[in-house]
C-alpha cells in the first residue's frame, strides 16, 4: 500500500470518528477541514496510483461528505437555473362600481 492510500484510509477513519462525535453545530466546521485536506489528498492518490484509485477515493469521500455535496449541487442548480417568480395579478383597493357605497 502506498503512502497516499494509507493517508486516504486515515482520512476516512478520522471522518468516521468525527461523524460519531456529538456536535451542536452539525459538523460543518469539521466538514470544511475534511474537504480542505481531502482535495489535495485525492490529487496525491490519483497521481501516485492512477485514475481508477482516484475515482474510488472520490466516491468514498463523496459518500462520507454527502451533505456538503447535496447543498453544493442545490446551490449550483439555483444559480444555473433560477426559479422565475409567478406572475402577479394587480389588485385594486376597491372596484369602481363599489366606490360609491
Amino acid at each position: 500500500m502506498t503512502l497516499s492510500l494509507a493517508l486516504a484510509c486515515l482520512w476516512a477513519l478520522v471522518a468516521s470518528v468525527i461523524a460519531l462525535l456529538p456536535s451542536k453545530r452539525q459538523h460543518w466546521p469539521h466538514a470544511y477541514v475534511l474537504i480542505a485536506v481531502g482535495i489535495p489528498l485525492l490529487g496525491y492518490v490519483t497521481y501516485e496510483n492512477g485514475p481508477t484509485a482516484g475515482l474510488l477515493c472520490l466516491a468514498a469521500g463523496a459518500s462520507i461528505l454527502r451533505w456538503p455535496l447535496i447543498y453544493f449541487f442545490r446551490w449550483l442548480r439555483s444559480v444555473a437555473f433560477p426559479r422565475k417568480a409567478p406572475p402577479q395579478t394587480e389588485r385594486t383597493e376597491a372596484s369602481p362600481a363599489r366606490q360609491g357605497e
